[in-house]
């Protein structure tokens, strides 16, 4: 079963950017779908942004306009590049895979999960 290992977390003043990577070692990595979610402090795990086999690509509403999801099947590493960061984005960030290349906001969708890389933005 394919692994997600997550990277790039910190901590990061409000207004800066961070980039998160979450690289899969899977032969066939250009077919997963990968989607990024987060959990706050004291909160449930909410879908942040998602990525099909096709580059085709999903936002949560908080975060649309603000950060992109990208992929290189390459390096077999897809990206979440963060802008205008927010306390309210603070959070852990975790990465999500699936074999059938789905691109989905749901969490049913997606087979294997990272164990999450922290992210803190300060006010």
């Amino acid at each position: 079963q394919v692994q997600p290992v997550e990277s790039g977390g910190g901590l990061v003043q409000a207004g800066g950017s961070l980039r998160l990577s979450c690289t899969a070692s899977a032969d066939n990595f250009r077919d997963y779908g990968l989607a990024w979610f987060r959990r706050a402090p004291g909160k449930e795990r909410e879908f942040v942004a998602a990525i099909s086999w096709n580059g085709m690509t999903f936002y949560g509403d908080s975060v649309e306009d603000r950060f992109t999801i990208s992929r290189d099947n390459g390096m077999k590493t897809a990206y979440l590049h963060m802008l205008a960061l927010k306390p309210d984005d603070t959070g852990d960030y975790y990465c999500a895979v699936n074999g059938r290349g789905q691109g989905s906001p749901l969490e049913t969708v997606y087979t294997s999960w990272g164990q999450g890389t922290q992210v803190t933005v300060s006010s």
